[in-house]
């Protein structure tokens, strides 16, 4: 069953290869191309295609099949090409001739795009959602661990102090930029697409501004022929705002296994949430996180993909565009398990106590002890040289109790400033 079918048998080896996994795919845009369909067929009883019947039958059928997704029955079997061509032979099966006009005034693409869009789009302010969620659990651990001190690295050597409310709430802030950068896309996919049919437009008098109230679009993509190069523009903008999420993500879970690790001992999780060895007893692994950081990692190498997939194509229509779906979608449905499942044990972390005593912290409090003597009237390179040449001869002893009152450090975190910054 396709949607293009005149007739002809094409070969078997050439249908497999171009229907490719659709059928398998197109189950995560099932429901949106539902959507589009009652959109448009009430459009279509607007400018007088269908009678006030054949609506209420269009609509009554698609209910069904939208009662079916939901419930995981409905199931595109191996004689389809896609999910479109699922739906519309169930409604010509129940309805018959009505059933066949739900095709009319538009094309396979522009119910692929449109199906698309709302998908992103809906997924997109999900991923907010859940992105909002991971947000507010840092900072309140960042408000709980505020006063306990941390080490602070550069180059993987002890810098400066730190403290774990620094560390909880600079991954919260980084977090904000990620989502200016989510909602320009959602901004990019909140356009109505349909009715660019395949991609020239239709000679139907179609209204395109109701298809675009009803499904709830801020806008429409006016030109039709920008409607349908907006695929793969819009895989390559999500993939972007996407894989700077899962950079923050990917850091953030690396930071938790170096610190889990036993050389640096300052977090650790329940007994639950860690796995073990089948050879070594004692070993207590954070594969959830490592985890986290491979998928977040395959998640950045996405907008690669959708730029090599789509670069200097032509304008207009090519079956390349059909590539761009399936690991889009995967990267939505991986990236929203890797948030919950990142909050979930989070929220379960055990901050261990750090000694900063302990010799190898040692030099931790140079450049707040270097700062005290400039307060005292020395100037910095005096003082630096001073402290430095204590640290040379082993005679330097750290003076602990100077404190960083500036906006955002340690002792002046402004979470309540963070908190206010996350975009509603």
């Amino acid at each position: 069953m396709k949607l293009w079918d005149k007739g002809i048998s094409i070969d078997n080896k050439i249908e497999q290869f171009t229907v490719g996994n659709d059928r398998e795919i197109d189950i995560h845009i099932a429901k949106y191309d539902v959507i589009a369909s009652k959109a448009h067929a009430k459009m279509l009883q607007s400018i007088g295609i269908l009678s006030a019947e054949e609506l209420e039958q269009l609509l009554k059928g698609l209910d069904v099949l939208d009662s079916q997704i939901e419930a995981g029955t409905f199931v595109i079997d191996e004689q389809f090409e896609d999910v479109h061509s699922k739906i519309e032979f169930e409604l010509t099966k129940t309805l018959g001739d009505v059933g066949k006009k739900i095709h009319t005034a538009r094309s396979r693409n522009d119910q692929v795009l449109v199906a698309c869009h709302l998908y992103y789009k809906e997924n997109l302010q999900l991923i907010q959602s859940k992105v909002k969620a991971l947000f507010d659990t840092l900072l309140d651990l960042a408000e709980t661990h505020k006063d306990k001190l941390l080490p602070g690295y550069t180059h993987l050597q002890v810098a400066m102090p730190s403290s774990f409310g620094l560390w909880f709430s600079a991954y919260a802030e980084l977090m904000i930029d990620d989502v200016y950068l989510l909602n320009a896309a959602l901004r990019t996919v909140d356009q109505n697409p349909l009715g660019s049919a395949a991609g020239y437009g239709s000679s139907f008098p179609i209204d395109r501004e109701l298809t675009t109230k009803e499904m709830d679009f801020a806008t429409l993509k006016y030109n039709v022929v920008a409607a349908q190069m907006g695929r793969g523009k819009n895989e390559r903008t999500i993939a972007a705002a996407l894989g700077s999420l899962a950079n923050t993500l990917s850091r953030f879970a690396m930071d938790v296994c170096l610190y889990m690790s036993q050389n640096f001992g300052f977090v650790t999780f329940p007994d639950e949430l860690t796995t073990g060895s089948s050879i070594m007893p004692h070993k207590k692994n954070p594969d959830v996180f490592e985890l986290i950081r491979g998928k977040s990692n395959k998640i950045q190498a996405l907008q690669g993909e959708m730029v090599l997939i789509t670069n200097n194509l032509p304008s207009g229509y090519h079956r390349d565009f059909q590539l761009l779906k399936e690991n889009m979608i995967a990267a939505f449905e991986d990236l929203k398990d890797i948030l919950d499942i990142f909050n979930y044990a989070i929220q379960q972390v055990i901050v261990k106590d750090i000694d900063l005593n302990d010799d190898k912290y040692k030099y931790l409090f140079t450049v707040d002890n270097i700062n005290t003597l400039v307060v005292e009237g020395q100037s910095f390179r005096e003082a630096y040289q001073k402290i430095g040449g204590q640290v040379q001869d082993g005679t330097y002893v750290p003076d602990t109790s100077k404190k960083h009152t500036h906006v955002g450090s340690v002792h002046n975190l402004c979470l309540d400033k963070i908190r206010d910054k996350f975009p509603q």
